[in-house]
């Protein structure tokens, strides 16, 4: 589950456990820089001057992702750029690179969903991602529950049993769909001013009310929010409907996940209270 924390240095370990490998570091252009292994907005990462070499979990997605980021603009919102390889290449054997954007996760709550509009702004013209076709991952079957698309079989302690009572209150929406990134509260950097910085774009199509919402919902669970949060943006678009599917996509996804426990479920549980009272 998402935590802001502390970002520690990690021992330098890749895809299935592999050392970062000379031949990527040539690819990219940096094989004469010593590699820094460190955790970069959580995520595991090298340091080669000023490029970022990181393993990526899926490759169709690092290069979609890439291939957007190499000339998205977004007003207000550092974006770490990616760089290709000596071949043109955006991944090459499990791993991606980037240029290097300063900056650390801090509880910039309203900063982040601030940054999500901006950012949403920017990709609402993008088609959607063909790579979105069939996909079945935990997260992309979260939010499909969520928003009443699909059945899920859910562990009752593990959040099921709540996830059931909360789906009886969901109501139509209107909001449109569009590419938005789900997961924005561990992956928006803070430099020394506060200015934003945006370390990847993971897609998905839902409407640009509900990934702000997500946000919203990560921050009061796990995230030590304030409960004001959720009312300061209330102006946003059928916003108590995106808040209740924001609930359910991480009550779904708890439930589901093998290291969903009693501690992260209970941030859920106080989320839920907030969010029921508004609908």
């Amino acid at each position: 589950m998402p935590i802001v924390t502390a970002a520690p240095v990690l021992p330098p370990a890749g895809p299935a456990g592999a050392i970062l490998p000379p031949h990527v570091r040539m690819a990219f252009g940096v094989a004469d820089v010593e590699p820094r292994p460190v955790e970069w907005a959580g995520r595991r990462a090298w340091h080669c001057a000023d490029v970022l070499i990181r393993p990526v979990p899926d490759n169709a997605v690092a290069a979609w992702s890439a291939s957007v980021l190499d000339t998205l603009e977004v007003d207000g919102l550092r974006l770490a750029r990616p760089v290709r390889s000596s071949d043109g290449r955006w991944v090459v054997a499990g791993w991606a690179a980037c240029r290097f954007v300063p900056g650390v996760l801090e509880p910039r709550y309203d900063g982040v969903i601030g940054a999500a509009t901006r950012l949403h702004a920017a990709t609402a013209t993008l088609p959607r991602p063909r790579l979105l076709d069939d996909r079945d991952d935990l997260l992309t079957r979260s939010a499909a529950g969520a928003f009443g698309e699909r059945r899920l079989a859910l562990d009752p302690h593990k959040g099921g049993e709540l996830y059931a009572q909360l789906a009886q209150y969901r109501r139509p929406v209107r909001a449109m769909s569009q590419v938005v990134h789900p997961e924005l509260f561990g992956a928006v950097l803070f430099d020394e001013v506060g200015v934003p910085a945006l370390i990847d774009l993971v897609p998905c199509w839902r409407p640009k009310e509900w990934a702000a919402a997500v946000v919203v919902v990560d921050a009061l669970a796990w995230g030590g929010a304030e409960e004001s949060l959720l009312q300061r943006w209330a102006h946003l678009e059928e916003w108590p409907q995106m808040m209740l599917r924001a609930v359910l996509h991480r009550l779904a996804l708890h439930a589901q996940h093998p290291e969903g426990s009693p501690q992260t479920l209970a941030g859920l549980e106080r989320a839920a209270r907030l969010v029921t009272a508004v609908l």
